[in-house]
């Protein structure tokens, strides 16, 4: 569903792109909390989210190459706004996807660079926002297991990308550049979005799943769901007689140990890697929701050749390297590596900013909070 440019004309592009600069701003914010594991676990929630925000991006950078067709003709693939916002949170959800987004338009030409506003608006921000308020109402209604998540998750995902369709009919019945009568979009773009949400939720929830399988801790949107451990004072650890504040202190419970996320950053990027590097070469061909209905309704009329269409790594291929399999692969894998650092730096530094504020101790004695 990446909107090329000419698709959209200038105003709203413009406008599309102040909410996307405020909505990643906010995300900013939000994301320093997550990360820092605000209301999860205080300092353990940082060291359990942080490591994995980047990984996440690169995670989804690599599935979105995996076109799955979907009908005569027609592919799609993962968004990514529900995954995202299910493993490491919404606010931090919307940045991966951004930070996807932004790769993919400069370094491999995919999506338009005038279009990233409408691109963040309605990949990133739209997606996310409805597949985690729909996914928090059905986990307070669903029973508390680890399978209500991954339902949850799948009905959230696959709800997300037909209102990702919505979100584009609705910019382009404002600022749409060719004369397609928007009750034809709509119909078009909900209709094939809806049977593209249907992957996407299988991706979703199986990543989700797998996820929970072997350290459901990880999983943001899974925080809260066990119990925690109460310590039960026993009636005969004093005579009955001895007043309460004669018995011996309780001793303090032991801390729990710390269980390294290596294993799981390491198979996640492997992951990723071989959906890049190799499974991609196998996606389908066939164009993606948006360029099927574009082609056919005629919104393409005035679409403009992408800015980086010379760049060495457009349409995901390393220039002058004619072997297909060997050109695709690595430039998936340049992708995956590329999209990795930045995310990961972009996280790190908003881990280490919330970590700065907090802790300094205010007026009463309290961590302050970073702003």
């Amino acid at each position: 569903m990446h909107v090329p440019d000419g698709f959209i004309n200038a105003p709203v592009s413009v406008a599309a792109g102040a909410v996307a600069a405020a909505a990643v701003a906010v995300s900013l914010r939000g994301a320093r909390r997550e990360l820092a594991g605000a209301g999860a676990g205080g300092a353990a929630g940082a060291e359990r989210t942080a490591p994995l925000a980047g990984l996440v991006a690169a995670f989804i950078f690599a599935v979105q190459m995996l076109n799955f067709p979907v009908a005569a003709g027609t592919s799609g693939h993962l968004l990514g706004g529900a995954l995202a916002a299910i493993l490491v949170g919404p606010y931090t959800g919307v940045l991966c996807v951004s930070v996807v987004l932004l790769m993919q338009g400069v370094l491999f030409a995919d999506g338009g660079l005038t279009a990233l506003g409408v691109n963040i608006t309605d990949m990133a921000i739209v997606t996310t926002v409805v597949a985690y308020g729909l996914f928090r109402g059905l986990v307070k209604v669903l029973p508390r297991r680890c399978r209500s998540i991954t339902v949850a998750s799948f009905v959230a995902a696959l709800v997300s990308v037909p209102a990702a369709a919505v979100a584009f009919t609705a910019m382009y019945a404002l600022g749409g550049t060719a004369d397609v009568p928007i009750g034809k979009v709509f119909t078009a773009m909900v209709g094939v979005h809806v049977l593209i949400g249907i992957g996407e939720a299988a991706i979703t929830a199986l990543t989700v799943g797998a996820v929970i399988a072997v350290r459901p801790d990880l999983v943001y949107g899974a925080r809260g769901l066990a119990k925690p451990l109460e310590l039960r004072t026993s009636p005969l650890a004093a005579p009955a007689d001895e007043p309460a504040s004669a018995a011996a202190p309780a001793a303090p419970a032991p801390a729990a140990p710390r269980r390294s996320t290596r294993r799981v950053w390491l198979a996640g990027l492997a992951a990723a890697l071989v959906c890049a590097g190799g499974i991609s070469y196998y996606a389908s061909a066939s164009p993606d929701g948006l360029e099927k209905v574009a082609h056919d309704q005629g919104i393409d009329a005035k679409a403009r050749d992408h800015a980086a269409k010379d760049s060495p790594l457009a349409d995901y291929s390393v220039k002058d390297i004619t072997d297909a399999r060997l050109s695709g692969g690595l430039a998936g894998v340049i992708g995956v590596g590329a999209t990795l650092a930045v995310g990961t730096g972009v996280f790190v530094v908003l881990r280490r900013r919330r970590n700065d504020g907090a802790g300094q101790p205010d007026a009463g004695g309290r961590p302050s909070e970073s702003v």
